[in-house]
């Protein structure tokens, strides 16, 4: 259902089933994991001309796991993490 990259692949899948009788499958939900649990391969300084996705690419080697980076941060909007030039974020290993 998911790509294998996704932060939702892991997600147990339930089910759900109507007054009619008829059954949804959905994915349950996933909670924001706690950042300063996860080990943090290094530290970054934002800049205020860097993007989230480029620093994924340099540091993680796929733009699109972003997501990762967010989880380290505790951040449920990526763009918050590039917000404030000046700031320092985890980068997960």
């Amino acid at each position: 259902m998911f790509d294998p990259r996704s932060r939702y692949v892991t997600l147990p899948t339930a089910e759900y089933k109507m007054s009619d009788g008829r059954k949804i499958a959905y994915q349950r939900r996933r909670f924001l994991p706690q950042g300063e649990t996860r080990f943090s391969l290094t530290r970054l300084t934002v800049t205020q001309d860097d993007r989230l996705d480029l620093i994924t690419n340099e540091t993680l080697g796929d733009p699109e796991q972003f997501w990762q980076i967010c989880d380290a941060n505790n951040a449920m909007n990526p763009f918050l993490l590039i917000s404030d030039p000046v700031q320092e974020i985890r980068i997960p290993q």
